[in-house]
């Protein structure tokens, strides 16, 4: 049985844990939630949202479950799964209640947005137990606000309310926890009405960035301008914009 759940809500690919008890992270339930997301693509999704069945987003990884039980792991392989959820063409949303701990944390971090409820809390405890963040959590927080605090939170190891997380730069948005799956599916239809194609190419760039620098994206904006140029979601938005003003473009998604 899937650790993961897919449906498809309108124009946004909802990709639903439900691994019991805390959704812990395992090779297996990795290559689940890849399949999902790639499910979101095949169906002509637009945009993703993640989000927990369980009482937790997730609660760490069970590291047994690892291939070589978490000491000789194929780490190039796991590399790969976890960039393709980074780089899946559409962008992401991370609706995080409870906890969100360890690789928990890490998985949220490669969506494009965390939403998160104001009762929810987040950390790296890994170095309690003499280990590091094992899937990228260090960089990828390093991406977002800066190497003093990813070395704050992966050395002390403390949890953290999104309050805070929010006003370093961690976490996008922090809301009631009754409204989280309100806000975040909104968060998830505002994208999914967006250019498809532009906003895919913003994400590349950004990427890339956080990557390679400014040289890297640069290296790669030609690219990516040809593929918005070539759209009929840019024609569209130039064309009501020249009629009817800002704002007022439908776009359809290619």
């Amino acid at each position: 049985m899937s650790t993961v759940l897919f449906e498809k809500d309108g124009a946004v690919g909802v990709v639903t844990m439900s691994k019991p008890p805390h959704n812990l992270i395992e090779d297996g339930f990795l290559k689940d939630l890849l399949a999902a997301y790639d499910s979101a693509v095949e169906q002509g999704c637009r945009a993703i949202l993640l989000r927990s069945a369980m009482r937790h987003f997730c609660a760490g990884a069970d590291v047994a479950g690892f291939a070589g039980g978490g000491r000789r792991r194929d780490q190039a392989g796991l590399e790969a799964l976890l960039d393709a959820l980074e780089n899946v063409p559409l962008p992401s949303v991370a609706a995080v209640h409870g906890a969100a701990l360890g690789g928990g944390l890490e998985l949220a971090l490669t969506c494009d947005m965390i939403v998160a409820a104001d009762t929810a809390f987040f950390g790296m405890a890994e170095s309690s137990l003499g280990l590091l963040p094992l899937l990228g959590g260090v960089q990828r927080v390093v991406q977002r606000v800066g190497p003093a605090r990813a070395k704050e939170m992966a050395m002390f190891g403390r949890r953290h309310d999104p309050a805070a997380l929010e006003r370093w730069g961690v976490i996008n948005l922090v809301t009631a926890e009754a409204e989280l799956p309100s806000v975040s599916m909104s968060w998830a239809r505002q994208l999914a009405a967006g250019p498809t194609v532009a906003l895919r190419g913003i994400k590349q760039l950004a990427n890339h960035s956080a990557r390679s620098g400014i040289a890297g994206a640069d290296a790669h904006q030609t690219e990516v301008n040809n593929m918005m140029w070539a759209s009929a979601d840019q024609k569209r938005g130039l064309e009501s914009f020249a009629k009817l003003g800002p704002g007022s473009a439908i776009f359809e998604g290619n």
